[in-house]
């Protein structure tokens, strides 16, 4: 009697179980580790997005660019639009009007900055950037490559590292950028560009080229002696640092021989100025620049000229201020020898031979003026104009 009964309440749960309202619902588990239900059926125009995709994957950018510029028409505030923006920049690179392909990635990167392909883009501006920097001109009028595209290259390395602060894109963008000016030989722009690096990425992998770019850069910056030596002040102070960071590195470069080429540098711009006040007939200037040379770098080439045109300078300068002047005959004694002995002018105090400090070779230590035995120094005198 139970079996009728029986047979009708397992065709109710049958029916039940096919209703669409209780069928067992497949979810997928995300990288949050939260049950997502299963996806929705693909809009229209997400239907129309992914065969743009599909079509520059397949190497079609030409029907490609067709089907994004149509979406991205149709549909001005859709949510995937940053990714349409992408598509159509990528296309137009494909195709090789990478300038027009830099606006697409630049609406997305202004207008979608929180986007997840806000990297992406900002990815592909830098490759376009580098081959800007690298040489490759803009298309005129997208005909032939004959415009300079360096600004733009600029200014896409600059804007990365202002939009991506700290990350390693960034810090490529700050490498390249200043390589950049080295390489055109700006070097101002250089300095400051390697500096900057410096001082965001410490810890880089490319902070010694950085350091050992900054210090060529500056002494780049000497023309010669007619012109500004800040750069040189600059340089001794970043290869000291160089020795106290990274000793090996700083022999490794020759850090003592930069050193000495500094100091050589120096005192020659002294030297020429001295030769300068010479030609104008002003010989106080000139014994004043020879004191501050014998002063400041006693063991340069420089200062070994100089001390032999003492004699014919002293001459020239009146007796009361040639007494005023340092012992110019033990100084000459000390770095001419024999040659030295020279007879000067009457009226100069015979002090003894004065102990010269050593050049940057023989002493990290800054260069003190020289003293003599009986403990006077080679400086202006306080009685002197």
């Amino acid at each position: 009697m139970f079996g009728p009964l029986r047979s009708a309440a397992l065709a109710a749960a049958l029916l039940l179980l096919a209703s669409p309202s209780l069928a067992q619902e497949t979810r997928t588990l995300d990288d949050m580790d939260t049950w997502q239900p299963p996806a929705a059926e693909p809009t229209e125009a997400q239907v129309q997005l992914i065969q743009a995709r599909q079509a520059l994957a397949r190497g079609e950018a030409g029907r490609a660019l067709s089907l994004v510029d149509a979406w991205l028409e149709r549909y001005p505030v859709h949510p995937q639009r940053p990714e349409a923006l992408l598509v159509q920049g990528d296309a137009l690179l494909a195709l090789g009007d990478e300038y027009k392909a830099a606006f697409s990635y630049e609406d997305l990167i202004r207008r979608y900055p929180m986007s997840e392909f806000f990297v992406p883009a900002l990815e592909r501006e830098f490759q376009i950037a580098i081959a800007y920097a690298n040489g490759l001109k803009r298309r005129f009028f997208g005909t032939f490559r004959i415009i300079d595209a360096t600004p733009e290259a600029q200014e896409i390395l600059i804007r990365i590292q202002e939009r991506l602060p700290g990350s390693s894109l960034a810090e490529k963008a700050g490498m390249e950028l200043a390589d950049f000016y080295f390489r055109i030989r700006d070097m101002s722009l250089a300095v400051e560009a390697y500096d900057v690096f410096i001082k965001n990425y410490p810890r880089s992998k490319h902070i010694n080229k950085a350091r050992l770019r900054l210090i060529a850069s500056y002494l780049a910056q000497f023309k010669g002696p007619p012109y500004d030596s800040s750069g040189l002040v600059e340089a001794t102070v970043k290869i000291k640092e160089l020795q106290a960071t990274e000793p090996v590195v700083a022999q490794q470069v020759g850090a003592d021989a930069l050193l000495v080429r500094i100091y050589e540098s120096e005192a020659a711009k002294l030297a020429l100025q001295a030769r300068w006040y010479r030609q104008i007939d002003d010989f106080i200037g000139s014994e004043r620049t020879i004191r501050r040379l014998m002063q400041a770098f006693p063991r340069s080439i420089a200062a070994l000229e100089e001390a032999r045109e003492i004699p014919a300078l002293l001459e020239r300068l009146p007796a009361a201020y040639v007494r005023t002047c340092p012992d110019y005959r033990a100084i000459r004694r000390a770095l001419l020898g024999a040659e030295g002995d020279t007879e000067l002018s009457t009226g100069i105090p015979a002090q003894g031979t004065p102990e010269l400090p050593a050049t940057p070779q023989e002493s990290a230590e800054p260069v003190p003026p020289a003293e003599s035995n009986a403990g006077s120094t080679v400086t202006e005198s306080r009685a002197g104009p």
